[in-house]
């Protein structure tokens, strides 16, 4: 037998063996969510009372959600906001580029289990259409309690819900 068809048999009985196993390497659910209030001066704020309160609110919202990978911009308040339920899950915040969405993306669709990013009011909606979701309303100034929950499913469809840290704020999305 000639090596060109051998050889293509070969590349096609790899693709079968192999395509179930890329299959399997997706998250179970991702999580979005803006970081919790934040002090109104400086350029890298902290968070403020309330919003470490929402932190905590979100790490026991999440806490037996089997979240095995957190992400959050470099930014004080997205990390404080992560931290609770990385401290609580044994896990680390992994740092990603707010500027290069897609990235992050396609790190998180490689993934299994779990995911929760932090971000910001400005880049979360974009993030919810990258995974494949629907973003709803902008998130407004005020807005910190809007959690995207993106349920992933067959053939590459998404299911959004939208769900609520207490305590609420902002207009419903």
């Amino acid at each position: 037998m000639p090596l060109f068809p051998r050889l293509l048999g070969a590349c096609a009985l790899l693709l079968i063996v192999l395509a179930p196993a890329a299959a399997i390497a997706a998250p179970s659910m991702i999580y979005l969510v803006r970081h919790g209030e934040k002090a109104a001066e400086g350029k890298d704020p902290d968070l403020t009372p309330q919003g470490r309160q929402r932190a905590q609110n979100i790490a026991a919202m999440l806490g037996k959600a089997g979240i095995a990978h957190i992400f959050s911009t470099a930014t004080n308040r997205t990390r404080q906001t992560a931290q609770p339920l990385a401290q609580a899950n044994g896990l680390q915040v992994q740092i990603y580029d707010a500027r290069t969405p897609q990235a992050l993306v396609a790190t998180v669709k490689a993934l299994d289990g779990a995911v929760l990013v932090v971000g910001h009011s400005n880049t979360l909606p974009e993030l919810v259409r990258l995974f494949g979701g629907q973003p709803g309303a902008d998130i407004m100034d005020n807005e910190y309690d809007r959690v995207y929950q993106l349920i992933p499913g067959p053939s590459a469809a998404v299911t959004t819900v939208v769900l609520t840290s207490v305590p609420a704020t902002g207009a419903a999305p």
